[in-house]
């Protein structure tokens, strides 16, 4: 389950990563800088290869990019239009940030959780 999620994310990082270097605002709507187009790319390229390497590698992946985009997720919307000053963001790449952190924090803390018989 892990995998399957961080594989997906993996792909929709390094698709957005690739159309930042050629399309500006990406999907008409994403303000994507080349530094942040960067980090998508490694972001993708880092979990696809977790994904590869097992359920493990994919729930430690989700865990630390979940707090990661969580908390350029916050400093998105507190900062307004940058994060720390190293990349541009508007509300939509805030709203992107947010849903991708929300799917890897239930991936790596709830996501493939085994219940024990008996118990709901």
């Amino acid at each position: 389950m892990n995998k399957t999620v961080v594989m997906v994310v993996g792909v929709v990082f390094v698709i957005l990563g690739l159309l930042a270097f050629f399309t500006d605002p990406v999907l008409g709507v994403f303000g994507v800088s080349s530094t942040l187009a960067w980090v998508y790319l490694l972001s993708g390229v880092i979990g696809l290869v977790a994904a590869f390497m097992g359920e493990s590698n994919a729930k430690m992946f989700a865990k630390v990019f979940g707090v990661i985009y969580a908390l350029v997720t916050v400093l998105g919307f507190v900062q307004g239009d940058s994060v720390l000053g190293l990349f541009a963001v508007n509300m939509a790449d805030n709203v992107l940030h947010l849903v991708l952190a929300l799917v890897l924090l239930w991936a790596g803390f709830m996501g493939g959780r085994q219940t024990m018989p008996g118990q709901m």
